[in-house]
């Protein structure tokens, strides 16, 4: 089978990223014919692009095309001139096309239309942010039955990774063409983690520390993170160190704890393209936090699982559905200072139900999770449609 994916960045930070990129080795093992066709971005919060592209990632092919920015007033729609030829001419058996409110999502729509091929839409929906504007909300509420008339209209079976984004985007999409796919974890980094001590010394890490790894966004919830940790008892308050990509709050941050006077004891570590590095991070805390605002599913929860690391996180989005509140996370109200303080302190004073908490994360991951599984149920997926 000759499967198209399509998709903004590649070989890039990001959960969709990474889905797509883990997805299509599964497929390529499996004996399929997999190629990407992606922009040659690789930040799009700061319009960054990559220096020197690759052509072939993991063994399969990337077509990279230029991306023009921001067709529509007051919203980002990336346009990736030709991409429509590109997958007419590579003739797919199914277009796999990924996100939501992107314009390589209506042109993999006309090719598909052009060429007679099944379309499949993964959407990793994600709605406006409470910090938007109301004609910003609007807009983009707007987008989405937009979408919903012309790309969804066409889509043979668009994919979702939550129940909860399965009532999100049914408002706007067929329910009867709606398929729930979770996503998955690649086992082996996970199995037999990298030691902390292999990346301690040399990325200046403590004994013992409280993580938050994804991007520095506004939409983390990162905020009310220092608030909630630099009130916690001395005793308790373990260094906190922040691992991902800078997207407008670490200055923010940077002021908040020197104001409070715990500069000293927070780290930021940025991206960690050496996934031993980034391994080995998670395997030296003590505690995971993913405070969101808002999460489609949060890829990092399974990371953290695997991990065996307690978590405390937002009851946002898909995260009630990647961990077993109660069990694998302690979760709590959004923006929620006092409740996300409360739940911290729960963890870190009691060290033996913080173990049991990784315990039946890690039992959770190796039971539920893993991207060959993700890959078989798409398979199936462009079986019904071909």
């Amino acid at each position: 089978m000759k499967v198209a994916q399509v998709l903004l960045r590649y070989d890039a930070p990001g959960g969709v990223e990474t889905n797509v990129r883990e997805v299509s080795r599964e497929l390529k093992a499996k004996g399929h014919d997999v190629s990407v066709f992606a922009s040659d971005l690789y930040d799009e919060g700061n319009w960054v692009h990559h220096t020197h592209p690759s052509q072939e990632v993991d063994g399969i092919p990337v077509e990279r095309l230029p991306v023009i920015r921001q067709l529509v007033p007051g919203v980002t729609m990336p346009i990736l001139p030709g991409l429509s030829e590109r997958l007419v001419k590579w003739r797919p058996d199914v277009i796999h096309a990924h996100s939501h409110r992107y314009g390589h999502l209506l042109q993999s729509s006309l090719a598909a239309g052009v060429a007679d091929t099944p379309l499949i839409v993964s959407t990793h929906y994600h709605p406006a942010v409470g910090a938007e504007p109301s004609w910003k909300k609007a807009l983009l509420r707007g987008q989405d039955h937009l979408f919903g008339l012309t790309v969804y209209s066409r889509a043979d079976r668009v994919v979702v990774e939550t129940r909860h984004e399965q009532t999100e985007v049914s408002e706007f999409v067929d329910s009867a063409k709606i398929r729930v796919v979770p996503p998955g974890l690649s086992w082996d980094l996970w199995r037999s983690p990298a030691s902390p001590d292999a990346s301690r010394s040399h990325l200046s890490l403590p004994r013992e520390y409280i993580l938050f790894a994804g991007r520095l966004a506004p939409n983390k919830g990162l905020m009310p993170l220092v608030e909630a940790w630099a009130g916690l008892a001395p005793s308790r308050r373990l260094p906190l160190v922040f691992v991902g990509q800078e997207w407008g709050m670490r200055a923010p941050i940077e002021e908040r704890i020197a104001s409070l006077g715990v500069k000293e004891e927070v780290r930021f570590l940025g991206n960690l393209p050496n996934l031993q590095d980034y391994v080995s991070v998670f395997s030296g805390a003590t505690l995971f936090v993913l405070p969101s605002e808002y999460e489609a599913f949060g890829l990092v929860l399974l990371e953290a699982m695997a991990a065996s690391l307690p978590i405390v996180a937002t009851r946002v989005g898909g995260i009630p559905e990647a961990v077993k509140e109660g069990e694998t996370a302690l979760l709590v109200p959004y923006g929620n200072v006092w409740e996300l303080r409360r739940a911290m302190d729960s963890i870190l004073s009691d060290r033996q139900f913080a173990r049991q908490m990784g315990r039946l994360g890690r039992q959770r991951v190796e039971e539920c999770f893993s991207w060959e599984r993700t890959a078989s149920s798409l398979v199936s997926i462009y079986g019904e449609v071909m």
